[in-house]
């Protein structure tokens, strides 16, 4: 018998019952790890892992103690973990449980809600000199940099944030990070750029905007104290001098792509008609 008749044989008697089956198995599983990701259940996952782990070795090497106390703390690691992760249970059910026609278009008004408070924000706080940092939260989790500062779990308004930035204000140090559409956390403190083709009269919110978009995929908006003058971070680079039009098109390119396809089939029909 080959290696290959095995195969040939499996492949025989898979249907379309077996396709779907093993689709719908994908899809829990990318479901499953987009809520995790950025969260402690991924190391806690490792955690879980290394455990397994160590119960098999265990019982290949006859280690008769550790197999017997990795067996007896399976149960009350189970409750355990449903206690740590009641927050975090709640939210997989509740995301489970929205239909995902209705959660796209709530996702897509919410984000341009947001988009506006962001850009009418920006606008005052250039208008008055103050400065200011948001960064805002895309594929990759700023869950670290959002446990360093002070939590708030808000919802984004202009008011809010300007509040944050005044001056004399306890939280006006550090950066508001905007995760799923809410403030996360303000006064946090993000990692400066070490490139030195930086240029020089960019200050430390600059610097620090650029570090994180360096390490994340994160876009972040920055107001400079100094002049007033508006800027945007994605990658590594900056775009400054952005009028409040010119943020609100960049914000809803990159948190909007939905928007932006309707934008640009908008443009081609006229362009066509």
């Amino acid at each position: 018998m080959t290696f290959a008749e095995p195969l040939l044989s499996v492949l025989r008697h898979f249907g379309w019952w077996d396709l779907l089956d093993v689709l719908i198995v994908a899809v829990l599983i990318y479901e499953i790890l987009k809520l995790v990701r950025g969260t402690r259940a991924v190391q806690m996952a490792f955690g879980a892992a290394l455990l397994v782990v160590v119960f098999y070795v265990s019982q290949r090497s006859r280690l008769e103690t550790l197999n017997w106390l990795i067996r007896n703390m399976v149960g009350y690691l189970v409750f355990a973990l449903i206690v740590l992760f009641q927050a975090d249970i709640r939210r997989a059910l509740a995301h489970v449980g929205r239909t995902p026609f209705g959660g796209y278009f709530a996702r897509t008004k919410r984000t341009e809600e947001t988009i506006e408070e962001i850009v009418v924000a920006a606008g005052l706080l250039s208008a008055q000199r103050v400065g200011g940092i948001v960064a805002i939260e895309r594929s990759i989790g700023l869950r670290n940099y959002i446990e360093g500062g002070i939590p708030l779990d808000a919802t984004v308004t202009y008011d809010l944030l300007v509040t944050i930035f005044r001056p004399g204000a306890p939280l006006h140090d550090g950066a508001v990070i905007i995760q799923g559409e809410r403030i996360a956390a303000a006064a946090c403190f993000l990692p400066l750029t070490v490139n030195p083709q930086v240029s020089k009269d960019f200050g430390t919110r600059h610097r620090a905007a650029i570090g994180l978009t360096e390490e994340t995929d994160a876009v972040t908006v920055i107001v400079s104290e100094e002049s007033g003058r508006i800027s945007l971070a994605l990658d590594g680079s900056i775009e400054s001098g952005l009028t409040g039009d010119a943020l609100r098109q960049r914000l809803r390119q990159l948190l909007a792509p939905g928007r932006r396809v309707r934008e640009s089939r908008e443009l081609s029909s006229q362009a066509s008609s």
